[in-house]
């Protein structure tokens, strides 16, 4: 009997030992995406080509879209599905966008029917393992935003077009600060506070469904402090590509508003976060003690970016 049990843990030990190298190759986030040169850029090929890039990063990168997977290693490692689900809301609200806006030029005409297709695609459940799978779904997405990107470059032709116009940058905008507000709202409250609620601040005659407490106490869950920094990493990496795509593709406008090195400062404050981790577990220490608190430094990068996007929407609807 002894001389059974010594070979199983033998191979028990290297099963695990396979498994936590192939968790750990797995868990690594890719790096930045590089967009193609090109000669004489067309307006909107920039932002579509990362929109496509982006995703098929998430579809590709080592370990392939884990998110929906039931098997181990991948279905222990909630870093990476979190970080895949921040990336995914950018590319959500960035498709939709560019069905609504980025590709109309005005309010009455006809939405791009590849568009209309990958929009609906991509907001298909991030975690659903087959009958249809997810991965099936955004593919079919992808197929759809290659056709509008080939017809954007074809410049002998009409068939899709990219209105580089501030009203159109100002709308996608709106839908980051949004997120990013949420977000940094969450990563500052890995620490419980204290915080005066300022729901209906600002309209004397504004009401809401139920009446709210005048302190609300915010705590995020011990179990979701890592979750919603890996998160916050992914929705960062997205808006890094999606605005430099921005830099080129509404230059023109950005520069006419002065706006150009506001872009560029969003951009510098959101590559901040992707600074490598050197903690092997996400810290959770008090703001002014002896450990860390890697939430409440990622929700700084966050907020700040936040309060420059803010100003970059009030440059290009004023400026």
């Amino acid at each position: 009997m002894e001389s059974f049990k010594k070979p199983v843990a033998a191979v028990l030990i290297l099963v695990v030992l396979f498994l936590s190298a192939v968790s750990w190759f797995w868990s690594r986030e890719p790096g930045f995406l590089k967009l193609e040169a090109t000669a004489q850029p067309v307006v909107g090929v920039a932002t579509t080509e990362m929109l496509i890039k982006s995703m098929e990063t998430l579809l590709n990168k080592p370990g392939g879209y884990m998110s929906n997977d039931i098997a181990p290693p991948s279905v222990f490692l909630d870093n990476i599905t979190n970080w895949e689900f921040g990336v995914l809301q950018q590319i959500r609200d960035l498709a939709k966008a560019l069905r609504n806006d980025y590709s109309r030029s005005q309010s009455q005409s006809r939405a791009d029917e590849n568009l209309e297709t990958a929009e609906p695609r991509f907001n298909f459940q991030n975690n659903s393992w087959v009958l249809p799978s997810t991965e099936g779904e955004y593919k079919d997405g992808l197929k759809a935003m290659r056709v509008y990107l080939a017809q954007l470059r074809d410049v002998s032709k009409q068939d899709a077009q990219f209105y580089g116009r501030s009203d159109n940058l100002n709308e996608w905008l709106s839908l980051v600060e949004k997120r990013l507000g949420s977000l940094s709202q969450r990563l500052s409250a890995a620490r419980p506070q204290a915080r005066i609620n300022t729901d209906l601040a600002g309209d004397r005659n504004a009401e809401q469904s139920t009446q709210g407490a005048p302190v609300v106490i915010a705590e995020t869950s011990w179990f979701e402090i890592d979750d919603n920094f890996y998160e916050a990493r992914g929705t960062a990496w997205a808006l890094i590509h999606y605005l430099r795509a921005a830099e080129i593709d509404f230059r023109q406008v950005l520069e006419d508003k002065n706006a150009l090195v506001s872009l560029q400062q969003i951009i510098r404050e959101l590559e901040a976060t992707q600074q490598p981790i050197s903690s092997p577990i996400i810290l959770n220490g008090s703001g002014m003690g002896m450990f860390a608190n890697h939430s409440l430094v990622m929700s700084s990068y966050i907020t700040r970016a936040n309060a420059a996007i803010a100003d970059l929407r009030t440059l290009l609807a004023d400026g």
